[in-house]
């Protein structure tokens, strides 16, 4: 078994806390993504899991092995860790073969048991076995990271880390090259993490996402679970576009400018306000001028969909609402807004909380 348990991981550099107090668990055979922006701790975590790094405080177990508690750390090259870094950091001077076959017993690969070994690692990132002989300048950059993905393979780690390794590439390649990834690591039975930026990668990629804000996890669930009903206003904010609205909220309701809306359970009583995702709002175009609630301002074709940008009659400040591009509403058009599913209720307590963390963050800046 392979489970990965990271207990109260906290770590400094020259004063700076980057992480604080960490807890988390990768069930064995799953993946986890840990999403934050830039400079939250996300690559300090794996490093710390991946021994690079020694923490402050705190333990790091994979499967019944622990390798960093306090007074001990294992060293990184006997923690059977395979790591996969944004370049893939692969040999320039050696083949494809050799990069693969690198630190297996017995040198470069020029045993026969090696080349089948080789070409098997290759079949299992869907790579054909004539890439063995290439050199890494000839291959694209998705396929650079397949090798990356089979040389961490090679030995059979019991736990993959993925630092951000699809980031340099172009939208359609990245789209592909993660599926190959995702649908290997599965294939394999490999518990991994992906530390990632972008919020569809991590949304799609794993079972589990976890995601951190100034070292520390602001809520740790499945993806449809922290998109769907995220902890607070930072974790919807940031794995989504959000639509939020002022709001009385009573049992299993709330009222809104857009009226009487469902709220899902457990919503906090009074003043506040409710969150929905822009794909919630259902906006029908209404052939009488006098009716509706809202005029569309600007339209974002996206091709699929688009990003509608409403007035929303008794309020202030536009909203946006997702919709399929067929027979979309055009600038000027009145609409009327359909509410789908449950929004999800915050205090007016978490709502002050969240606007003093984004002022402070934008002192920051």
């Amino acid at each position: 078994m392979s489970r990965l348990v990271v207990e109260n991981v906290s770590k400094s550099f020259g004063g700076a806390r980057v992480l604080d107090g960490i807890d988390l668990e990768v069930p064995h055979g799953s993946a986890t993504a840990v999403v934050g922006s830039s400079g939250c701790g996300k690559t300090t975590l794996l490093r710390v899991i991946a021994g690079f790094e020694h923490p402050d405080s705190g333990s790091v177990t994979v499967g019944t092995k622990s390798v960093t508690r306090e007074g001990f750390t294992l060293a990184a090259h006997r923690r059977n860790i395979g790591y996969v870094a944004q370049d893939g950091a692969l040999f320039p001077h050696l083949t494809v073969g050799q990069n693969i076959s690198y630190g297996l017993n017995g040198g470069l690969g020029a045993s026969r048991r090696h080349r089948a070994r080789v070409s098997e690692l290759l079949d299992m990132v869907s790579l054909d076995a004539s890439y063995a002989d290439r050199r890494p300048h000839q291959l694209s950059g998705g396929q650079q990271q397949r090798v990356a993905l089979a040389r961490a393979l090679a030995r059979k780690p019991e736990l993959m880390l993925l630092d951000e390794p699809f980031s340099a590439l172009d939208t359609g390649l990245r789209a592909a090259t993660r599926q190959a990834v995702a649908d290997t690591l599965r294939a394999a039975g490999m518990t991994s993490i992906l530390v990632t930026h972008d919020q569809e990668e991590a949304l799609s990629f794993a079972d589990q996402v976890a995601v951190m804000c100034t070292g520390r996890f602001t809520q740790v669930g499945s993806p449809e679970q922290v998109y769907a009903t995220p902890a607070d206003l930072f974790t919807a904010g940031f794995l989504g576009d959000t639509v939020l609205l002022d709001a009385t909220v009573g049992s299993g309701t709330a009222e809104t400018v857009l009226g009487r809306i469902p709220v899902q359970p457990g919503a906090p009583l009074g003043a506040g306000a409710v969150m929905m995702r822009p794909e919630q709002l259902l906006a029908q175009v209404v052939t009488n001028g006098d009716s509706g609630c809202a005029t569309v301002r600007a339209l974002e074709f996206r091709g699929a969909d688009v990003m509608l940008t409403l007035d929303l009659d008794g309020r202030a400040e536009p909203i946006q609402v997702r919709r399929v591009s067929i027979a979309a509403p055009v600038v000027g058009d009145r609409v009327d807004l359909e509410v789908l599913g449950a929004a999800v209720a915050f205090s007016s307590e978490q709502c002050a909380v969240a606007a003093d963390g984004e002022r402070s963050a934008m002192t920051s800046v």
